[in-house]
């Protein structure tokens, strides 16, 4: 049995019998991006991920239920997830998984992730005027109008949003604002290019891509093969 599908049977085994609590289910808003897990975890993740990234997408699929199980639910990792914003859909979106209390977001992240083969050839296909109403100088209306033209209004919905508390967010100016520089400062400081990107106690995994190569990469950090 690898170390890593021990991880995955004594995590579940834990949860199961009662003896550890589940600290996936724990969420910290820092006001630019969510902290799932223990706060006090000896290892500390991020991921920096944009919803207009496909591989992005694809990680939110194959390794978010898994990391969550095995890592972060145990306690020993904390799992933040911050934004590389790309674009002004990249942001919507993103404002838009923050909507609402803290504990909200996991789920608004996978529902926007997982719903991206639907509302991303959008882009595609968008008209001049389309692309004019994306690009208002009023860029609070802007944000509306692409909540709407992508379709993100009908998503949320379902997540039990209201239109009215979906516009509230959207219309925060000053959190976009804060996003956005969070964003291009992470960019430079850390020198990122491209998503999904991976950081492991503040030190950037090279080669850590999808979730094959970042389980490599966790393993090597639990047999000391620090070589990252």
């Amino acid at each position: 049995m690898t170390r890593f599908k021990a991880a995955i049977l004594v995590g579940a085994l834990a949860f199961s019998s009662g003896n550890t609590a589940n600290w996936a289910v724990t969420v910290q808003d820092t006001g630019t991006s969510h902290l799932i897990g223990n706060p006090d975890a000896p290892d500390k993740l991020t991921e920096y991920i944009s919803y207009t990234c496909s591989h992005c997408a694809a990680f939110a699929r194959e390794g978010d239920p898994v990391l969550k199980l095995a890592y972060v639910g145990s306690g020993k990792y904390s799992l933040e997830i911050r934004h590389l914003l790309r674009d002004p859909i990249d942001l919507t979106a993103a404002m838009l998984t923050h909507c609402g209390e803290a504990k909200k977001f996991p789920l608004n992240h996978r529902t926007i992730m997982l719903s991206q083969d639907k509302w991303l050839p959008i882009a595609n296909k968008a008209s001049q005027a389309q692309i004019q109403r994306w690009r208002l100088p009023d860029q609070a209306a802007a944000r509306r109008n692409i909540a709407n033209d992508f379709g993100f209004y009908d998503i949320m919905k379902q997540r039990g949003y209201r239109i009215t508390d979906l516009d509230k967010c959207l219309n925060d100016n000053a959190k976009a604002q804060s996003m956005a520089q969070t964003s291009m400062e992470d960019t430079q400081r850390l020198k990122l290019a491209g998503t999904p990107r991976f950081l492991l106690n503040g030190k950037v995994l090279k080669h850590a891509h999808n979730w094959a190569s970042l389980e490599q990469q966790l393993n090597a950090h639990f047999t000391g093969d620090n070589d990252q």
